[in-house]
């Protein structure tokens, strides 16, 4: 990274989704830094400070008025962001916020404009697409290696135990609002979108099956068929024991690549192979932070670069509303038994 004055956040909220974030932080490489925790729990946000060697923030007010803070990193539970979009995004502060925006489309669609209207930068983890193996594979597509893509297959087998969704409003419309769709399946709905291009049309089913007690679905399967003429297939869950690997799999017109994990593996017609491997877990089991925190220190990298040269980072508000347009109209279909189009997002 080049010689540049590290962009300086504050930390808003400290489930569990911060192990990765503070890790990526903590290494000097990466052009970003902590300039301190906020927590609703005084006692959880003195505990992380004292582990980080930061301070703790005594409320959002405060943030906002601290001229020393360049931007937030949001990850706090979905249904809590508006207040804090609002106040960071009116205070001249960038936001870097978990998945998914919010619970619903037009949630989301409210955050990403109050963002535009403030002039703030709005970026989203996603940071699947930071992957070895997933950033060769977006190279190959780009540069038409693989052909045209004619079928494109997903599977998301992941596993969740009970305890998981026995936690306060896990799994609940009103704090997440959906199951594996919104809160798990989104990394890999999103990388497969920026690799395929929009959806046209899904037919899905959703359910919860026997395996947990919840209010959400934990399986949602899906056929879509793409506004570049391809179709493809969706399969995901929570409910598979003892969790799997996620993948991708685009069979185009001159070749096959298949992304499981972070393993890229790739056969031409002709004959040739190519491999990218980069071996680590992936979450898909009971541990769902079971990862390295690789991808999330070069998202953060990407976010702070993208502050510093003035330019939109990779993954912003408005190109997470694609996957969440997918989400939504998969969970409409579900709910009406039948075909429905997938409306283009606006990108005004």
């Amino acid at each position: 990274m080049p010689d540049i004055k590290p962009l300086r956040l504050a930390l808003i909220g400290l489930g569990m989704a911060t192990k990765p974030h503070r890790e990526a932080l903590r290494d000097p490489s990466c052009p970003a830094g902590l300039a301190g925790v906020y927590n609703r729990t005084r006692a959880r946000a003195e505990d992380v400070a004292g582990q980080e060697g930061c301070r703790v923030f005594d409320s959002l007010e405060q943030i906002a008025g601290d001229s020393s803070v360049d931007g937030v990193l949001v990850t706090t539970p979905p249904d809590q962001r508006l207040e804090i979009v609002e106040m960071m995004a009116q205070a001249g502060k960038h936001i870097l916020m978990e998945k998914p925006v919010e619970r619903t489309l037009p949630a989301a669609e409210n955050l990403v404009a109050i963002c535009e209207r403030h002039k703030v930068q709005l970026g989203i983890v996603l940071q699947h697409r930071f992957r070895a193996g997933a950033m060769r594979l977006k190279a190959l597509v780009q540069a038409g290696e693989l052909g045209d893509i004619a079928l494109v297959r997903v599977e998301v087998p992941w596993w969740r135990d009970q305890a998981y969704y026995d936690q306060p409003e896990r799994g609940t419309y009103a704090r997440d609002g959906g199951g594996v769709l919104i809160s798990q399946a989104i990394h890999v709905l999103d990388l497969m979108l920026s690799l395929t291009g929009p959806a046209k049309m899904v037919q899905a089913l959703t359910a919860t099956t026997a395996v947990h007690s919840m209010e959400t679905e934990n399986f949602a399967t899906a056929g879509i068929r793409f506004a570049s003429g391809a179709v493809g297939s969706i399969v995901a869950t929570t409910a598979t024991y003892p969790g799997g690997t996620e993948s991708i799999v685009l069979d185009g017109t001159l070749a096959t690549a298949t992304l499981r994990g972070g393993r890229l593996d790739v056969v031409w017609r002709d004959g040739r192979t190519e491999q990218t491997d980069e071996p680590a877990g992936t979450g898909g089991g009971a541990d769902p932070m079971e990862f390295p925190c690789d991808w999330h220190r070069a998202l953060i990298a990407d976010f702070a670069m993208a502050i510093h040269e003035q330019r939109a980072p990779l993954v912003t508000g408005r190109e997470a509303l694609k996957v969440h347009l997918l989400i939504e109209a998969i969970s409409r279909s579900a709910t009406a038994g039948a075909a429905v189009e997938v409306v283009p997002v606006a990108t005004g």
